[in-house]
């Protein structure tokens, strides 16, 4: 088919034709304008939506509580690392489907990225298996989920993992693969451990303190979520981190920082949106801890 080098304005060949597909194109693009299904206002809901955290008043985590799940810094000696500082698990969702659907598609990506401010696509919510648990604290070795809205109140999905196979596994290291998923199933379940292993037995049934390190391990296949910070995604957010669900383990058999993360709350005193600047004080020194969030003032 020979190209048409002329615009519509030249009365040429199906001229007609082409000011009518103009004007559609135009108005096609009008009505997504008006409803808010451009992918640059989609990608701008995930980035922009403010969320607000939770204020952990006891100092634990509780269930319906609103946390960011951040893999602290730590020195890394891999040559080709290109992300460093805290890293913050967020939704990806795939760039085809962001520009077919106007929804969030299922399943959806995992990614590590550097932000300290809640937003909708790295904003949490830790739900419970049992439906009369609303409120009450988050223990170690107890079942939970975490969903996340990624902005859109009309539906959650839920972090999720299972068995790695031939058709299904992480993009990058062909790991276990973590995703997000509409259906709350075993598949949907984690638990918090203590890094430290010698503690971690008599620690059982403790609280789950907030803005601390804790493990966190796939009740199914007891993998622990992991940042790969070697390893970037090619994302229309930019590059990130990839995350899977595999343990990690030093020549003295403890998890490595890959399996470190901190469920951050916000910060009541209204200085930052998190606690991760008040992180200087050592968790055995609860009387410091109070005065930082404000709560002891004598």
């Amino acid at each position: 088919m020979a190209q048409n080098l002329y615009s519509p304005r030249v009365r040429i060949g199906n001229w007609n034709e082409d000011i009518y597909l103009e004007e559609e194109r135009l108005k096609d693009f009008l009505k997504k304008r008006d409803e808010g299904g451009l992918l640059i206002q989609r990608s701008r809901r995930l980035k922009k939506n403010l969320m607000q955290l939770s204020v952990s008043k006891d100092g634990y985590v509780h269930y319906g509580d609103k946390v960011m799940l951040v893999n602290p810094d730590y020195a890394e000696t891999e040559a080709d690392l290109f992300l460093a500082g805290d890293l913050a698990l967020s939704m990806t969702p795939d760039e085809i489907q962001a520009h077919l659907s106007d929804a969030l598609e299922v399943p959806c990506g995992l990614s590590a990225v550097q932000t300290k401010v809640p937003v909708g696509r790295n904003t949490f919510i830790v739900l419970s298996t049992d439906r009369d648990a609303a409120g009450q604290v988050l223990r170690y070795g107890q079942d939970f989920c975490l969903g996340i809205t990624g902005g859109f109140e009309n539906k959650m999905l839920y972090l999720s993992s299972d068995h790695r196979s031939l058709l299904k596994s992480s993009r990058r290291s062909w790991l276990q693969e973590a995703y997000l998923t509409d259906e709350v199933s075993y598949r949907s379940c984690w638990q918090a451990a203590l890094p430290d292993p010698q503690l971690r037995l008599e620690h059982e049934g403790f609280p789950v303190p907030a803005n601390a390190r804790v493990l966190i391990n796939h009740r199914h296949t007891n993998r622990g979520l992991a940042a790969h910070r070697h390893l970037p995604l090619s994302t229309y957010f930019g590059k990130e981190a990839e995350v899977v669900a595999h343990t990690y383990l030093d020549s003295h058999r403890v998890e490595k920082p890959k399996n470190h993360w901190m469920l951050v709350t916000r910060n009541p005193r209204n200085d930052s949106p998190t606690m991760l600047d008040l992180r200087g004080p050592p968790a055995e020194d609860t009387r410091a801890v109070e005065q930082a969030m404000g709560l002891n003032t004598q």
